[in-house]
């Protein structure tokens, strides 16, 4: 609390209205310097929490610099846990530059990045995955990350770790007793089911968090999936159809692609990043090898596989792709099946495999 009285323009430049937040044991009076509420005379200090005041921000010589409302929160029921003060002006550059140059020149030092949650965290308004997740929801993209974000702020994290370490506390309690008494073997303080249960338990929980922390990254950063086949077999235009663009250029030339392609794009609230690859053939042209190296390379970082084919692949390049994608989500695309001859399905049969057909 002896920390000193921050402030910073909150909102992004460009809309209608801007806010800029004051946190710090002066921020009221440091507000009531700059501020002329229309009406009531009463300094914000004096003013209900939780409400707002409607006025006029001036400056040393008593001009107006703009019309504004001011929210008033008192410590500790603010987000910072201290006095803060937000000041909603319109959102001119100008406006807002003005202002700060006013709280700064009355006392305020200008925040740095994060600080606002930093105080939060010191004063313990949140813990810290909850801090984590206030920039994870102010640079959330997608339905998906925006949940996941939310989840997190709202403490659902934190409780897990919370419950987690109630039963770690308890299972090491137990097993202390146990060593402390063990010369007394008519003395049992636990039932050995009980803390076999207990430690599978916690085992569980500990690996359900390992593979939320996968999901939640692929999430984050978009789900990398990589379409591979043959040449000319219909990568690109399917890259373009999934994009609804013409990203990567399309034609019946076989390698027209030899660098891969990558975009993103958005379905069912969740990000995909789509890499469209140089076609699979054996060639002598140097450049076209050094696409299919990538090619593979982008096959290894993918979590899911389009495979697209148009034409029976033969038993080595079935093997070939199941090696290759082992640990992934392979999705068989048979293309142009109004124009090629059956396909059999019968080799494709594993567990992280399915077959989608596309005539176009």
């Amino acid at each position: 609390m002896n920390d000193p009285t921050i402030c910073a323009i909150a909102t992004a430049p460009g809309g209608a209205i801007g806010i800029i937040r004051i946190s710090g044991s002066e921020a009221l009076t440091i507000a009531d310097r700059i501020f002329r509420p229309v009406g009531s005379n009463a300094p914000l200090a004096d003013r209900k929490p939780y409400t707002l005041a409607f006025g006029n921000i001036v400056n040393a010589e008593n001009e107006v610099v703009d019309e504004v409302l001011v929210s008033i929160f008192h410590a500790p029921h603010s987000y910072t846990g201290e006095n803060s003060v937000e000041i909603s002006c319109h959102g001119s550059a100008y406006i807002l530059q003005q202002v700060m140059f006013l709280l700064t020149q009355n006392g305020c030092i200008p925040a740095g990045p994060g600080e606002f949650t930093q105080r939060a965290f010191l004063n313990g308004k949140m813990d810290l995955s909850q801090a984590e997740a206030v920039a994870d929801l102010i640079s959330a993209t997608n339905k998906a990350t925006h949940d996941m974000a939310l989840s997190q702020l709202k403490g659902h994290f934190s409780n897990e770790l919370s419950d987690l370490r109630a039963h770690l506390l308890k299972l090491t309690s137990l097993l202390e007793l146990e060593l402390d008494f063990s010369d007394h073997e008519e003395l049992e303080f636990a039932d050995r089911s009980e803390l076999y249960t207990l430690a599978c338990d916690i085992h569980q929980r500990l690996a359900s968090l390992a593979r939320s922390f996968e999901v939640g990254n692929a999430l984050k950063n978009g789900i990398p999936v990589a379409i591979v086949g043959k040449t000319n077999v219909g990568k690109s235009t399917l890259l373009n159809h999934l994009l609804h663009e013409e990203k990567a250029i399309v034609s019946d030339v076989h390698g027209t692609t030899r660098d891969f392609i990558e975009d993103t794009t958005i379905i069912n609230g969740i990000q995909f990043r789509f890499v469209d690859t140089a076609g699979i053939r054996t060639t002598d042209d140097v450049v076209e090898n050094i696409g299919i190296e990538r090619t593979y390379q982008k096959l290894q970082e993918a979590k899911i596989v389009l495979w697209l084919i148009d034409q029976q692949p033969t038993e080595a390049e079935i093997e070939d792709i199941k090696e290759r994608v082992a640990d992934k989500k392979l999705i068989i695309v048979r293309n142009k099946i109004d124009k090629s001859t059956t396909i059999q399905n019968s080799e494709f049969k594993t567990p992280n495999c399915a077959i989608r057909n596309n005539s176009k």
